[in-house]
């Protein structure tokens, strides 16, 4: 698939999203750049922001088979690999498949399940398999995990370690309506008739992979190459983070912003491009000293800070 293919793709996807998601194709675009970049998406916010409707309905749009685990502490790791169950009728074990077998898994309340099932998904989003038993079974591309969370609510919850928040290629927020966009969102509801909001397919499994396979056709100079190393080094070197963005962070932000170059037609990443995504893609990975909750000092300025410092290069001609 070209680059103009995948915009025009990626352009009816979001149509298609924006009719039942008000005011948040920001938000969407972001999500989609996540996935055509065949990376696993956190949404972080606050309860009735739609972070659970967009998952589905970007299932829906994308003609992705969709499965969805709510995530409690008595979830167990067998409840979303599977595991094996005995046969009476052939006298053998069987391996019955678990939600995770699927194209897009919506892991919601993803916090609220213990450590030990948290990590059940750890193998499937890096290696996009499962081991049980000691047999390892495979999953189809193309695999993908948005997960959500509520950033306000501690109890009965269990933070992810750093290691699964490393798995995921961005963390994003959704953020309240304005006031315009709130009473759209009550137009279109009272116009549907239903609580129940709907897309059509606009693209399908195929469709997906080929818009993934296209983003290494995306190219990028060496010199914005440069830059997207020195943004993330210098996530290690600031004086009030611990641990900083690690190699992988630095694959998934230029992947990011291959993935904004397309949505804009284009065919080489710009400086601006990594800029856009350096905050989804680097911001989760950052862990602060922590003293510093004190002054209300985040992760995603540590980012704007260091976007502010490293030097931006020039834009080579083509």
């Amino acid at each position: 698939m070209k680059i103009a293919e995948v915009e025009e793709r990626c352009r009816a996807i979001l149509a298609a999203l924006s009719r039942e998601v008000v005011g948040k194709d920001e938000v969407l675009s972001q999500l989609l750049i996540g996935l055509i970049a065949n990376g696993h998406v956190l949404i972080e916010d606050y309860p009735g922001l739609a972070k659970t409707l967009i998952a589905r309905l970007v299932g829906q749009a994308m003609g992705l088979v969709f499965k969805r685990i709510q995530f409690t502490p008595d979830l167990l790791p067998s409840d979303i690999t599977g595991s094996y169950v005995y046969d009476q009728r052939n006298a053998r074990f069987e391996f019955r498949r678990g939600p995770v077998f699927t194209g897009l898994l919506l892991a919601d309340e993803i916090n609220r399940a213990t450590p030990k099932t948290q990590s059940a998904l750890l193998e499937a989003m890096q290696e996009a398999e499962v081991t049980v038993e000691g047999e390892s079974f495979a999953l189809d591309p193309p695999f993908l995990v948005i997960a959500t969370q509520n950033p306000i609510e501690l109890e009965g919850t269990y933070a992810l370690p750093e290691a699964q928040l490393d798995r995921f290629i961005m963390k994003i927020a959704v953020g309240y309506p304005s006031r315009e966009d709130e009473r759209e969102i009550l137009q279109r509801r009272r116009a549907r008739r239903s609580d129940r909001a709907e897309v059509s397919e606009v693209a399908s499994r195929a469709d997906l992979l080929a818009m993934q396979a296209a983003l290494e056709d995306v190219h990028v100079e060496s010199s914005v190459e440069g830059y997207v190393v020195d943004i993330v080094r210098a996530t290690r070197t600031d004086d009030r983070v611990v641990v900083g963005a690690s190699p992988r962070g630095t694959l998934a932000l230029l992947k990011l912003a291959r993935g904004a170059a397309m949505l804009r037609r284009s065919d080489f990443v710009t400086p601006d491009d990594v800029k856009a995504m350096a905050v989804p893609a680097l911001a989760h990975r950052i862990v602060l000293r922590p003293e510093l909750w004190v002054s209300r000092i985040t992760p995603e300025k540590i980012v704007g800070d260091v976007l502010g410092r490293v030097p931006t290069p020039p834009t080579e001609a083509r």
